[in-house]
């Protein structure tokens, strides 16, 4: 396969929406066939390269104040958990490597590939509140930098739903999708949901 020449500017649209959902679009904005066969290829070549990328790469570390809204989200008694447009083997590489479980930051971590469909469909955010016994949507706080992100806290009905700019997004791309708030730092958060 010789590949695609695809711009950050393409792929940007696309970004928190379950991977293969991703590809197809790229593709059909590429008027390219996106036939079964070629997006599960592309797929499973990103699925290996980011692996790879999440296992070994030096760069590869947290977001910034990422752990300290874990850690005081911890002390608060909030549980933390994390959904992702990756697939399991993925976020699950990332988890690893970062530790996150293994110091008590995250309580939980759905994959789009474990529910029926991704981003913007509501289903990972209702997983994830089976899993932790929550029955009201308004007790949950959805953040995200993406414009997925955004729809699937409203579409899941959350109480909160907050936009970073630390992403794909500016503050003017996200304030279309109308999110509660928009943040330019993670370390705004504690004192939002205070």
């Amino acid at each position: 396969m010789n590949g695609f020449a695809v711009t950050q500017e393409k792929i940007k649209p696309v970004m928190g929406y379950k991977k293969t959902v991703a590809i197809r679009m790229v593709l059909e904005k590429m008027n390219e066939e996106a036939t079964e066969k070629l997006v599960n290829k592309i797929h499973e070549d990103f699925v290996n390269e980011m692996i790879d990328y999440y296992e070994y790469d030096p760069s590869v570390r947290p977001m910034a104040a990422a752990e300290n809204v874990f850690q005081y989200c911890k002390e608060k008694g909030i549980r933390t958990a994390l959904n992702t447009g990756f697939s399991k083997e993925i976020a699950q590489t990332i988890l690893h490597r970062l530790q996150w479980k293994e110091k008590g930051l995250v309580d939980d971590c759905i994959a789009s590939d474990e529910v029926k469909e991704g981003r913007p469909h509501p289903y990972m955010i209702e997983q994830l509140m089976y899993r932790a016994g929550i029955d009201d949507p308004m007790e949950v706080v959805k953040i995200g930098d993406t414009e997925a992100d955004v729809n699937e806290g409203r579409n899941a009905g959350c109480g909160l739903v907050v936009a970073v700019t630390t992403g794909a997004y500016t503050r003017e791309q996200l304030e279309v999708y109308k999110p509660d708030h928009i943040l330019d730092s993670l370390d705004e958060l504690p004192a939002l949901i205070r």
